[in-house]
């Protein structure tokens, strides 16, 4: 613990206080506009996301050798923090704007901005903390909006999707609160600060159930085994940019609360061997059930469950090497690019849900496909694309902590995961049949501003590789 424990400085939430307000203002001032003027509230809340990372910016630069914690030791302000801080609004900013025809017009659009915002506020909130009670709250505040997002379409899919996820969130909820309780009781204190050493001289079998306890209730917000299951079912049901956004903000929150979880847990819990087991699991069943998938976006949501268990690989290894926690936030960053840039792709075609329906899009639109390849290529770690440093940086992590075999087992599956990437580009090159579905004629096209947001993202993911690459060697040389 710091000096600087028991700072009750408000100004130091600015990031925090940005997203909350805007949140609440855009819900109010969506209520009195008019139907045809409710996209200032799409202008409000883009312009709040903004602010919130730029105010976020300032930690980035470090805190100095020590991390300054805030509130009675509840809140950091340090490089993890700073990252989430920055990553997860800026990430809701570019969901809003490839949800452009998703939520302009829609009956409940400035609900729908304020749902993501608060939803972001919690993955920002559940990242920073270092208080369990605090992560309790963080955890509910990012995901009650989830609820809501998913069932905004109102069909019979979402619907099932919304009640899976509901369920699933209440019964990984419980057991997160079970295991807070448990590890609040042996410890003494909800607060980080002092609690490994308090957790050492505590019953092992008791420090291990109430540790699981936690972590497996976090496996929700990161869609990572076991608590995955809601992932496929809400991807394929909601519309594209709330898919986007659930299969890439809260895990930004919930890994970087995983690892601050993992520092403090005493060394009579074997929690690293948990997590590469998590890992291994997550990387193998999402692998897996993505070499059947035939919807695109359902596709894209069993991919996310394989790239967790490649962001836990740093976590297994965070207590035997220097670098894992740089590592795992690279990643983090590196995924998201990616990741939102596929989701930007299929928000650019959104009358074509299956992989058989992006035929001939290769030829009508050749830019858009570049995007797609660079990007599903990026995920399965091809060079020169983002991912692909991201997973040299998490491997020669984990190798150096002594998990070569999870190493092993990733590179194997990154192999398995070539086979359904393929799949998703390999369609555009081939001719529709004539007389069949969809065509451009036939389904809607995303406007330019959409395809334009595509694009980037995938130059981004080619342009974002040497950049991390560089910085990477000049922080660990």
């Amino acid at each position: 613990m710091t000096s600087m424990a028991f700072n009750m400085d408000y100004t130091a939430l600015l990031p925090e206080i940005v997203l909350l307000a805007a949140a609440v203002l855009g819900l109010l001032g969506g209520s009195f506009l008019p139907r045809n003027r409710q996209i200032l509230t799409r202008w409000f809340s883009l312009g709040a996301l903004a602010l919130s990372a730029a105010a976020g910016v300032r930690g980035l630069n470090g805190s100095g050798p020590m991390p300054e914690v805030i509130f009675s030791a509840t809140y950091a302000l340090d490089i993890p923090t700073a990252v989430v801080r920055v990553a997860a609004p800026l990430a809701t900013f570019v969901v809003i704007l490839i949800g452009r025809q998703e939520f302009i017009g829609s009956s409940r659009e400035s609900e729908t901005y304020a749902l993501l915002l608060l939803a972001t506020l919690g993955t920002v909130v559940i990242g920073g903390t270092t208080d369990l009670l605090v992560l309790v709250a963080g955890y509910l505040l990012a995901s009650i909006p989830l609820y809501a997002l998913i069932g905004l379409s109102r069909t019979g899919p979402a619907a099932e999707a919304t009640l899976k996820t509901y369920l699933i969130g209440a019964l990984f909820g419980v057991l997160l609160m079970a295991g807070v309780t448990v590890l609040t009781g042996l410890a003494g204190s909800s607060s980080y600060a002092g609690m490994r050493e308090a957790l050492s001289t505590a019953p092992v079998a008791a420090v291990a159930g109430g540790a699981v306890a936690v972590l497996i209730g976090l496996t929700f917000k990161a869609g990572s085994v076991p608590g995955h299951f809601w992932i496929p079912d809400a991807s394929q049901a909601s519309g594209i940019a709330v898919a986007a956004f659930l299969t890439t903000v809260p895990k930004i929150g919930a890994l970087i609360a995983l690892g601050r979880l993992v520092e403090v847990l005493p060394g009579t819990v074997n929690i690293s061997l948990l997590v590469a087991l998590l890992a291994v699991a997550g990387m193998t069943v999402g692998n897996l059930a993505a070499l059947t998938q035939t919807n695109v976006r359902r596709l894209l949501g069993w991919s996310t469950v394989s790239q967790v268990g490649y962001l836990l690989m740093p976590l297994a290894v965070l207590n035997t090497s220097d670098n894992a926690q740089g590592a795992l936030l690279a990643y983090i960053v590196l995924y998201a690019l990616t990741n939102l840039a596929l989701f930007a792709v299929a928000a650019c075609f959104p009358g074509r849900e299956n992989l058989g329906d992006w035929a001939g899009v290769a030829r009508a639109h050749p830019w858009i496909t570049g995007a797609l390849i660079v990007s599903a290529l990026s995920l399965v770690g091809t060079p020169p694309t983002a991912v692909f440093i991201g997973k040299v940086i998490i491997f020669t992590v984990t190798w150096d902590g002594g998990m070569a075999w999870l190493v092993v087992a990733a590179a194997a599956n990154s192999v398995l995961s070539l086979f359904y990437y393929l799949r998703l580009f390999r369609p555009t090159f081939r001719s529709p049949p004539p007389g069949t579905l969809p065509t451009d004629d036939e389904t809607p096209e995303a406007p330019w501003t959409v395809k334009a947001v595509g694009v980037a993202l995938g130059a981004a993911v080619l342009a974002g590789a040497p950049l991390v690459a560089g910085l990477w060697l000049a922080a660990t040389t």
